[in-house]
């Protein structure tokens, strides 16, 4: 700023300059700053910030952000865990009870199947026994021959395959749950009481007696 005579009134007044070193924009007609701090002006070679309403934005003051709220205190775990765990052991125990009673049912259920198979099988060996019992005869009397013994021989094949076993010779230790005694003797060849005589030949399938054999017996003297 400088001192100048005032040519009105005469008195000395201090004159305020303003530089504005903006430069105008050929093309828009926009001032364009030239200063280093934008929207500031000169004042008396004093630089002023620039006023809001100038156009300037003004910095908007953000809000703070709210404090978080304090979380709710989660439910203890340790309960709910042991109730689980509860349930979990009850379940457990009836999956295994189940599981056992399927087990057991199923091995009665083989059992039983295994047992009519057996029954059926021993049915029908049975009904065939007296053929069976044909056959021994005529071997024992030159018969069995030609086309005919053919079809013994597989008739009895048949039947060992079914599990159809003979049991009964001479000489054998009688045994009253497995022999038939029809005689009865005395003989000083033996040491206990044998079968001298087969009759009849009895049949087991498995351990199952289908047939008691027929025989005499002598006893020692």
């Amino acid at each position: 700023m400088s001192a100048a005579d005032d040519e009105n009134d005469g008195r000395t007044t201090e004159r305020v300059v303003i530089r504005d070193r903006r430069k105008i924009d050929p093309k828009g007609g926009q001032a364009k700053d030239a200063g280093k701090a934008k929207g500031q002006a000169t004042v008396g070679g004093m630089h002023r910030a620039a006023d809001p309403e100038d156009g300037a934005p003004a910095s908007e003051s953000k809000p703070k952000p709210a404090p978080a709220e304090a979380e709710e205190p989660k439910p203890a775990l340790g309960a709910e865990l042991e109730s689980l765990r509860g349930e979990l052991d009850e379940r457990t125990h009836d999956l295994q009870r189940v599981t056992a009673e399927y087990a057991n049912y199923r091995k009665r259920v083989d059992r039983d199947r295994s047992v009519a198979a057996e029954m059926t099988t021993g049915a029908v060996l049975t009904a065939l026994l007296p053929v069976l019992d044909d056959i021994d005869r005529a071997r024992e009397h030159g018969d069995l021959v030609g086309p005919f013994a053919s079809v013994a021989d597989s008739l009895t094949a048949v039947a060992g395959k079914l599990g159809l076993v003979a049991f009964g010779e001479k000489g054998d230790p009688f045994d009253p749950n497995r022999h038939e005694a029809v005689a009865h003797q005395t003989s000083a060849d033996v040491t206990e009481p044998t079968c001298i005589e087969v009759m009849r030949r009895g049949y087991t399938l498995g351990e199952r007696l289908l047939r008691p054999a027929m025989v005499a017996v002598a006893d020692p003297e």
